[in-house]
């Protein structure tokens, strides 16, 4: 399969929400209890301002382009010292999971995080999303800490939080 990878637009906001709501009914990967509705993710697209970014990843075959997956830099921590240093997140639509997109959203989204300047890339995952952690470990990234019961997902299920780096 190939996919593509560019910056979203307003008129990836139905996209965004079905897919992070997918995630937020299904438990997991996000500490959302409820999911989210388009104003809501159209307000979280339009809070990224530059050199921040949110983008889509599209599979690409000869009947056109299909949004399967989200992606976003956003930012780790709101005072000037922290610039350079990224909260990054993805987010990939059930039906494409285990298909690549995964692996090619990150790949595509450090780059990304690369060429804005970034020089830190941070990652907060569930502990027991064994996808996202498989994600981590093949892209070089470090775990530096664990926070035990730290949030519940939609499912009411308690969960540990992982937080990893990696330097770009």
């Amino acid at each position: 399969m190939e996919y593509a990878f560019r910056q979203a637009t307003e008129t990836d906001v139905q996209a965004l929400t079905d897919i992070y709501n997918a995630a937020v009914i299904a438990g997991g990967s996000s500490a959302d209890l409820t999911p989210r509705t388009v104003e809501q993710r159209r307000a979280w697209l339009e809070s990224h301002h530059s050199p921040y970014a949110v983008f889509v990843t599209e599979a690409v075959d000869d009947d056109g382009r299909t949004v399967v997956g989200f992606s976003a830099l956003s930012v780790f921590y709101d005072r000037s010292g922290y610039d350079g240093v990224t909260d990054l997140a993805y987010y990939i639509a059930p039906d494409w999971q285990g298909r690549g997109a995964g692996t090619f959203t990150l790949r595509s989204l450090l780059d990304e995080a690369r060429r804005r300047g970034m020089r830190k890339a941070c990652g907060i995952i569930f502990a027991d999303n064994a996808g996202s952690i498989a994600l981590m470990h093949r892209f070089g990234f470090t775990r530096f800490g664990l926070m035990p019961d730290a949030a519940t997902d939609s499912t009411g299920t308690m969960r540990d939080m992982s937080y990893w780096y990696l330097d770009l």
